[in-house]
């Protein structure tokens, strides 16, 4: 099953232009927006298995953590960065943030909203909230950091980042009006100032 935000993000990418995906998983986003436009597509992913996976889609991968920073790639040498659902298990958040605005023109940004009304009530029942955009258990969660998208948006400004588009969502609808409350998948458009 697709997820929700792959086709927010593609209508942000230009075809034609140079996309690099970290933390690209199996390979699932760069593989859909092939399909939707030409682009010169590359993924970063640190997993073996999922690398193995990306390999068998065609997806050009480079296995490498994230946390070691992008040294690896020029300043601009992306039209597109894009970091989907993966800015709540990077450790450096501050530091990844301001790696991808160096190598992307432009950056794309997607997280699951803690935010979210029912997130919100389970925390106030005394238990971490589990949900289709935060699916894990506590106890097994790859997520070291929960953020909301008032929280994003702070550090966004903080970091003198130039937030250019947003969408949020829930179950795959958009959210116009309380989107920290009623949102559950936010992504957000941004480059460096």
């Amino acid at each position: 099953m697709m997820r929700a935000d792959f086709a927010a993000i593609a209508n942000w990418v230009t075809p034609q232009s140079q996309v690099l995906d970290l933390g690209c998983g199996d390979g699932s986003f760069l593989a859909f927006l092939q399909t939707q436009k030409p682009v010169h597509a590359y993924g970063v992913e640190i997993d073996d298995q999922r690398v193995l996976a990306c390999v068998q889609k065609g997806i050009n991968v480079i296995q490498q953590d994230l946390e070691g920073g992008l040294a690896l790639f020029e300043d601009k040498s992306f039209d597109t960065v894009v970091l989907s659902q993966t800015v709540q298990t990077i450790h450096q958040t501050e530091k990844i943030l301001s790696e991808i605005v160096r190598v992307g023109k432009e950056c794309v940004i997607s997280f699951p909203n803690f935010g979210h009304w029912s997130h919100r009530l389970a925390v106030a029942m005394g238990h971490m909230p589990v949900s289709k955009s935060l699916p894990y258990a506590w106890f097994d969660t790859p997520n070291v950091r929960v953020l909301t998208i008032a929280d994003f948006e702070g550090l966004a400004h903080q970091l003198g980042l130039d937030i250019l588009d947003r969408v949020v969502l829930h179950e795959g609808r958009p959210i116009t009006w309380a989107a920290n409350l009623f949102g559950s998948l936010a992504i957000y458009r941004i480059r460096g100032a």
